[in-house]
């Protein structure tokens, strides 16, 4: 009989939160104070968008990321929802592109300006009614281009397909009626097959989306589940929620075999919802609980045991919804591997927290950053439809790398440019430092370099920035690129700031040091 050990070695055994200061959190933010159970706020390498408050209907802040500190009172808004808005999610193949679902039982699809609201945005593009009754949550498929999931109080899933010409559509193309109470929560797993609930009648549900038909169903008498989670490509599912005694717990299932679990583990007795996150590219899960400031995170295993609790990122601001950047959106110059936006609603905060390896190589590290989906579709609406399945196309988060497995696709809708623009990128284009692009791997002996050498490094690389030549670049031609030149510009000018600090710092020092010295030679 083997012996697993409850240690294991992980490269990422010593990963650790990393709060923003506070001149890079965003203040003074009128957070809803809706007590629905969802994450409230929607991050791209763009945007940041989260829910607010408004008087008469329901209302959402769509801030660019890079516009941090306090927040103008007379901000505008998207509104247009007559109830309020539970939840927000952004297109993943368009970062202009997001959806909102209220309770006035509609979901609607906004296209956010390039620049910046000057008032408030009250025109959305489409508008989806089909529901009875107020809509809870909506998704994006990870894979197809232009089909959003709804699941409203109804106690129905539909599916829409928004290749359409139409701005107002009454017919999804699928409506999914198996459940017998108010849905909780919606998965998919990588390619988009299989579509996972939870439902306020204790059961778990894997279905398939296009058919709607139940394929596996958990009823574990144990386990009351809120949420629930595809782990990838690992064939197994993780749902939270609480146990018979009321603890807070997260199960984990078998995706074939439902009927026992796998593995049970009670976290704590607090009454806040539990969500997961999971990250299939490190094989990181993170629980997020609402109502407290605690992040916890596990390694991910295929054998026994299955979860390897790592450690627990500790704050004493509780937290009231989520956000989390995609990976693209990433600075892989400090090893960064996952970011949050907590909601602090006792601070009108939100507070972006990094993960972090730590490492003391400055090159780009291969071995945590493994090819990752990109911004583009694997698929139209009307192949996933006819039945097709694709995996995502993956990208490289190297500065500079282009797509691994790129396919042409026929031409469903044009895209924004921006669509294309961000697949293509490494990494955010608001929060990424400079890497150097084209240079040779890094040498054992490279990081016992003198300090001077890491100082002319750090000059050299500040003329480049996301792996760009600011000199070598070619004026704007559309829109888009003026956007993404001026996004590249002020994260120059904040690098730049950023830089003349620490030559104030070291000159400083250098003085002090000249002052020693004379000090000295003067006793002498």
């Amino acid at each position: 009989m083997s012996w697993h050990p409850q240690y294991r070695s992980s490269k990422f055994r010593h990963v650790f939160g990393k709060p923003a200061s506070k001149e890079n959190c965003y203040d003074s933010v009128p957070i809803t104070r809706s007590v629905h159970d969802n994450h409230f706020c929607a991050v791209n390498p763009y945007f940041i968008a989260v829910v607010t408050e408004c008087a008469g209907g329901g209302a959402f802040l769509v801030i660019p990321l890079h516009q941090t500190g306090k927040l103008d009172p007379h901000y505008p808004k998207v509104c247009g929802h007559k109830g309020n808005v539970l939840d927000i999610k952004w297109n993943p193949f368009n970062d202009f592109e997001i959806a909102s679902c209220s309770e006035d039982a509609t979901i609607k699809i906004w296209d956010i300006p390039k620049q910046l609201l000057a008032r408030n945005l009250t025109t959305y593009r489409k508008e989806l009614v089909g529901h009875a009754r107020r809509v809870g949550l909506v998704e994006w498929h990870p894979t197809a281009a232009n089909i959003l999931f709804s699941a409203g109080y109804d106690y129905k899933v539909m599916v829409w397909n928004l290749d359409t010409k139409e701005s107002v559509v009454v017919s999804p193309v699928k409506t999914i009626s198996c459940h017998q109470d108010v849905i909780l929560s919606m998965s998919f797993n990588t390619n988009g097959s299989l579509m996972a609930t939870t439902c306020k009648d204790r059961k778990i549900r894997v279905l398939d989306p296009r058919l709607g038909t139940v394929l596996k169903e958990a009823s574990y008498k144990g386990h009351r589940a809120n949420k629930v989670l595809f782990l990838g490509n690992l064939k197994k599912l993780l749902s939270t929620g609480t146990s018979r005694w009321n603890n807070r717990q997260m199960v984990l299932w078998d995706q074939e075999n439902l009927s026992v679990p796998l593995t049970e583990e009670d976290l704590d007795g607090s009454s806040g919802v539990l969500f997961p996150f999971y990250d299939s590219d490190t094989n990181m899960l993170y629980i997020v609980g609402k109502g407290d400031g605690n992040i916890r995170y596990y390694q991910v295993n295929a054998d026994k045991p299955h979860l390897s609790y790592l450690t627990e990122y500790r704050s004493y601001n509780p937290q009231k919804g989520i956000g989390i950047m995609p990976k693209r959106g990433l600075d892989v110059s400090s090893c960064e591997i996952f970011r949050f936006y907590k909601l602090i609603t006792t601070k009108s905060l939100i507070e972006p927290v990094s993960m972090i390896v730590p490492r003391r190589s400055e090159c780009y590290q291969e071995d945590i950053y493994p090819p990752t989906a990109g911004a583009q579709p694997s698929l139209t609406a009307l192949e996933w439809l006819s039945g097709m399945n694709r995996d995502p196309i993956l990208v490289s988060l190297r500065p500079g790398s282009e797509l691994l497995n790129s396919q042409t696709l026929p031409p469903e809708r044009p895209l924004s440019n921006s669509v294309a623009s961000a697949s293509l990128l490494p990494s955010d284009p608001t929060a990424q430092l400079a890497v150097d692009n084209g240079r040779p791997p890094c040498s054992p002996m490279e990081g016992k370099a003198p300090r001077w050498a890491a100082d002319h490094r750090l000059e050299e690389k500040s003329c480049l920035t996301n792996g760009f030549d600011v000199s070598e670049c070619p004026p704007p031609k559309t829109e888009n690129e003026l956007l993404q030149m001026f996004y590249r510009q002020q994260e120059e000018i904040r690098r730049l700031r950023e830089l003349l600090t620490q030559r104030e710092v070291q000159a400083k020092q250098l003085e002090l040091e000249i002052k020693n010295l004379r000090m000295s030679s003067g006793q002498i």
